[in-house]
């Protein structure tokens, strides 16, 4: 189950145990650092990153949260999903890296 929370986004098994999570505080007031994205390793290749920073934009866009990116997956993933690069706070990113 995916839940997304205030400072984070998190993937929990049936057993309550978080197996993947993208962290992103607040620098701001409607700014946040997408800092982290972790995969419990026995999940990794599975598209579960992909949905967690998913279920994140999706929620900074639905309440006009601004994004900074210091996460170097979530900075690869922006690649793909050009979409999403609207949110982006004004700064310049090098998205082909």
């Amino acid at each position: 189950m995916f839940k997304v929370e205030e400072n984070r986004t998190i993937y929990i098994d049936s057993n309550g145990n978080i197996l993947g999570e993208v962290t992103y505080p607040y620098i701001s007031p409607k700014v946040v650092d997408v800092n982290h994205t972790f995969v419990d390793i026995s999940l990794r290749g599975k598209g579960i990153a992909n949905t967690l920073l998913t279920h994140a934009f999706n929620y900074f866009a639905k309440n006009n949260i601004k994004v900074k990116c210091s996460c170097s997956y979530a900075i690869k993933w922006l690649n793909n999903h050009k979409e999403y690069q609207k949110l982006l706070v004004d700064e310049v990113y090098d998205y082909d890296k």
